[in-house]
């Protein structure tokens, strides 16, 4: 017989209840503090959330900005300059612009004013303050601002995807063939130009200190390493120690105290038209307002029955509903008949055509009164009714 001793079998027994418990609290504990796990779960991730937000807050989202790392931002652009020493100076404001100027009046200014927030003056002002301006894409308003030497001359045809630099400026030849999409500019100098002799992608002036750039593709991240792009825009940019890189806001827009006259808002072309208009005006009215003589009567070339005419004012007074005018058109022309066949003449009176109508009838002259004097029609219905009552009157009186 085989004795089992007893501490081994206290030894076997006892971690089973401590295993099952410990398998039972867990769950148990989930479920007592779910809503605590919730609510740090949620914490947690709302600190995560700002903690990338304060990372990634200082993006700049404009388009060519030199904060926005964006495929239509210009970070690559300016990181690079960086690295080959350039000192880059993103402004947002004319103010902030023309203080680094005055720190660093040996500075290139690159300019991107999409929105033409600057006038002629401002554009004239950043381009006297700067050792180089570079404007790209400008519009009309600032292109107008670099005088009658740059101005616009179509755009890049959409076939076309590179372009040869065909001119002898020195940043254009280093950096060889680009691919740019955009508006193209005549200048003094012009490189990159869509066909030969004509308008090109870069312009520039004779001595260098104003360059206009058509095409935002050769400074933006998404374009920066096709063909010569990069080339182009670090020789452009990086040929000064200091690079202002400008976009201005709505705060550059310039304010003016006094409203601006009627002549200032009207067109230069007015001052010539105008007194042209007001001479053809007076010619005009001279020949159009002179007396012709007096008026002479001539019969009509056409004899128009009275059928038709009747037809045609009765047409007339239904499509306007002048129940009332066709009422007395009816009774006028029912009296008159009525004086006529008695012989009272033109100038009877109503109370004479009554009087003479109702001897002839042999009925009180009030009666007659008052269907033919009395009586207004309200609407057609009535106006036909009561005109073939003054009708059977008429061919009664005038039967006898």
């Amino acid at each position: 017989m085989t004795t089992i001793p007893q501490e081994r079998t206290q030894d076997s027994d006892g971690p089973a209840p401590a295993d099952g418990s410990s398998r039972r609290a867990f769950p148990d504990w989930f479920r007592k503090n779910l809503a605590w796990i919730a609510i740090g779960a949620l914490l947690a991730g709302l600190v995560a959330y700002l903690a990338i937000s304060s990372v990634t807050g200082n993006a700049d989202k404009r388009p060519l900005s030199a904060r926005n790392p964006a495929p239509d931002g210009a970070m690559a652009t300016a990181e690079i300059l960086g690295r080959h020493g350039v000192s880059v100076t993103p402004t947002d404001t004319l103010e902030e612009t023309k203080a680094a100027l005055s720190a660093n009046p040996e500075a290139t200014v690159l300019l991107y004013d999409p929105r033409g927030f600057l006038d002629q003056d401002q554009v004239q002002d950043v381009a006297a303050a700067a050792d180089r301006l570079v404007l790209v894409k400008p519009r009309l308003r600032s292109l107008s601002g670099l005088g009658p030497d740059f101005r616009p001359g179509g755009v890049v045809p959409e076939a076309t995807t590179v372009i040869e630099p065909r001119c002898d400026q020195e940043d254009a030849t280093a950096a060889g063939k680009i691919s740019p999409q955009g508006p193209v500019f005549w200048g003094p100098v012009v490189c990159y130009p869509i066909r030969d002799g004509g308008p090109g992608v870069y312009a520039a002036s004779a001595d260098g200190r104003v360059v206009v750039i058509g095409s935002t593709e050769v400074l933006d991240n998404g374009h920066l390493a096709s063909e010569g792009n990069a080339a182009l825009a670090l020789r452009t940019l990086g040929n000064n120690p200091e690079l202002v890189w400008y976009m201005p806001g709505i705060e550059d827009i310039a304010a003016s105290d006094s409203k601006p006259t009627l002549n200032e808002l009207a067109p230069r072309w007015l001052a010539f038209a105008g007194p042209w208009l007001g001479l053809v005006a007076v010619l005009a009215i001279a020949w159009r307002g002179r007396r012709m003589g007096p008026l002479v009567f001539e019969p009509l070339p056409v004899v128009v029955k009275a059928a038709e005419t009747a037809e045609g004012r009765a047409r007339l007074y239904q499509d306007s509903r002048a129940v009332g005018r066709a009422a007395d058109n009816l009774r006028a022309g029912t009296l008159t008949r009525l004086a006529r066949h008695f012989n009272l003449g033109a100038d009877a009176t109503t109370e004479a055509i009554l009087d003479a109508c109702s001897h002839r009838l042999g009925r009180p002259a009030p009666e007659i009164r008052s269907v033919l004097i009395d009586a207004m029609p309200a609407n057609e219905g009535q106006l036909v009714q009561w005109a073939q009552q003054i009708e059977r009157i008429e061919e009664e009186a005038t039967a006898r």
